[in-house]
């Protein structure tokens, strides 16, 4: 747990309170901490604050991370696919049928489900409902997903996740076929203006820096009515909710298969694997990198393997 207190500089006079603890107390996501303001576990001058309160010179914050509660969700016999395991972490080949953790509507047959009846302990900093949960795919997204046993092993891993240290690479199966090989994206990422459950690239100042890397790999025909499509390797060197294909639409190049940013078609779900991930082992202190397989519904849909290697 974190117990901790600031005075904030003129420097970060104006800063939002949930960023200002993401740059102090690395370890914990900026979700996290936003849950930990709302809950009081994190105050400006000994008060309740929003996580959009805007500091000022002189404030006093003080952060009072609580000791993790005990685990009232049911395990679940449910077969997982796992890369790797030792002591401090599991690697999951996540399934596109899967939702990581409990939430309304999914309050069974999720990701942590089956990891408290296959794992004897799991870290406990991400609360009751996420045990060992370090970061998150859409349920639609198959591939790599790192879970930490015990909390040292969760915090090197968020203070990884935090600095952009990790290794992210994704394939996506999008509409259409680009005019160039590769590129980088770099457009801010925010809240849609009028449909609230989408993400959109944000103009001006709004919005959190995304930025993507991509590469084309295969172009190749859909049958039916999707048509021309693209295989392209995605590079995440920010993590925003929805960015490669908040990114790849805005490119004009929506992933097959994605009700909320293009449309479903013939696939049944969105076309975007987790395909490798990369991190320094939290008690090994070596590089460990982990490849999920390609899953049948790409090769099924027309992609040939094997897929050429990184650049």
């Amino acid at each position: 747990m974190i117990s901790a207190s600031y005075t904030v500089e003129y420097a970060d006079s104006g800063r939002r309170l949930d960023q200002f603890l993401v740059e102090k107390a690395p370890a914990l996501s900026r979700a996290r901490l936003q849950d930990l303001i709302k809950a009081g576990h994190a105050q400006v001058n000994a008060g309740l604050n929003k996580p959009s309160y805007r500091l000022r010179a002189g404030d006093r914050v003080t952060l009072n991370e609580p000791a993790p509660v005990a685990v009232a969700t049911e395990a679940q016999a449910i077969p997982l696919d796992i890369l790797f395991e030792d002591e401090a972490l599991l690697v999951i080949n996540k399934s596109p049928s899967m939702v990581v953790h409990p939430a309304a509507g999914n309050w069974e047959g999720t990701l942590v489900n089956a990891l408290l009846h296959h794992c004897q302990s799991l870290s406990g900093i991400g609360g009751e409902r996420r045990p060992g949960i370090v970061h998150r795919l859409d349920k639609e997204t198959s591939g790599c997903l790192v879970v930490a046993k015990h909390d040292a092993a969760h915090r090197s891993l968020a203070r990884q996740f935090a600095g952009r240290e990790i290794t992210k690479i994704y394939l996506a199966l999008c509409a259409g076929q680009f005019s160039a090989k590769s590129g980088v994206i770099e457009a801010p990422i925010a809240r849609h203006p009028i449909h609230r459950k989408k993400m959109a690239v944000a103009g001006g100042t709004k919005g959190r820096s995304a930025k993507t890397a991509w590469r084309v790999l295969q172009e190749l025909a859909i049958p039916g009515a999707e048509g021309l499509a693209t295989l392209v390797e995605c590079q995440l060197f920010t993590g925003r909710t929805h960015q490669i294909r908040v990114h790849l639409k805005h490119l004009g190049h929506p992933l097959l298969g994605d009700a909320l940013y293009g449309k479903r078609g013939r696939f049944t779900r969105q076309m975007l694997h987790a395909w490798k991930l990369g991190f320094t082992h939290p008690t090994a202190g070596v590089h460990v990198a982990f490849t999920a397989p390609i899953p049948f519904d790409f090769t099924a849909a027309g992609i040939s393997t094997p897929l050429p290697p990184p650049v």
